[in-house]
Formats: structure tokens, C-alpha cells, sequence
């Protein structure tokens, strides 16, 4: 089992900046991959970021690519997505995420709201 909580989501300009955080706990060492996932309303959770929690290899979707970066700090646990250039566009439900099995993401957090006004 890993559980996963997030933090740091609020209201911010536009143009503006925020940091997630995602402290895990549990079986990390099962973990070999971390991810963001965000769901704006009424549309479907799309992928944003995700990091190897060994090999540290990331990647970003292309609506992020420049203006998000995702790292990690394995001796805390602790992945983050710092967000900069933020667009009204990027309001959602940010989701932490975790990869123990193949070709799926089986582990969510709780979401954090990420709101940006124009």
C-alpha cells in the first residue's frame, strides 16, 4: 500500500506561480514511478508530468512543457510540481499519482485545487 497526500493548490493570478507537494508514505520501495494527473470541470484527468522514482527520467505533457517542473526528493518521500506561467487554463484538480505495477497508475491522492483567474 502507498498512501499519498497533497498539498499546496490555491488561488492565483494569472502569469502567477504555485508549488505542489505530494508527501508518500507506505511500501515505497515498490514505487518506480511518479506522476501528476489534473482534472479541470466537467472534462477527463489528463496527464501532466511524471518522474521515475529511481532513474529520476521525466517527462511532461506538451500543455505544460517550459512552464512546469517535476522533481522529487526520495529521502523525503516527497514529489513536487512547481507550476510558473500559470493560464485560467490550468485550473483543475491536481492529482499525485503512483506507478507499482505495469501500465498503471493504481495508487491517487486525495487532489488539491488549483485555481487561476484571468
Amino acid at each position: 500500500q502507498v498512501q499519498l497526500e497533497e498539498s499546496g493548490g490555491g488561488l492565483v493570478q494569472a502569469g502567477g506561480s504555485l508549488r505542489l507537494s505530494c508527501a508518500a508514505s507506505g511500501r515505497m520501495s515498490s514505487v518506480y514511478r511518479m506522476a501528476w494527473f489534473r482534472q479541470a470541470p466537467g472534462k477527463e484527468r489528463d496527464f501532466v508530468a511524471r518522474i521515475g522514482w529511481s532513474d529520476g527520467d521525466i517527462n511532461y505533457a506538451d500543455s505544460v512543457k517550459g512552464r512546469f517542473t517535476i522533481s522529487r526528493d526520495n529521502a523525503k518521500n516527497t514529489v513536487y510540481l512547481q507550476m510558473n506561467s500559470l493560464k485560467p487554463e490550468d485550473t483543475a484538480v491536481y492529482y499525485c499519482v503512483a506507478r507499482t505495477i505495469p501500465n498503471q497508475y493504481n495508487y491517487w491522492g486525495q487532489g488539491t485545487q488549483v485555481t487561476v483567474s484571468s
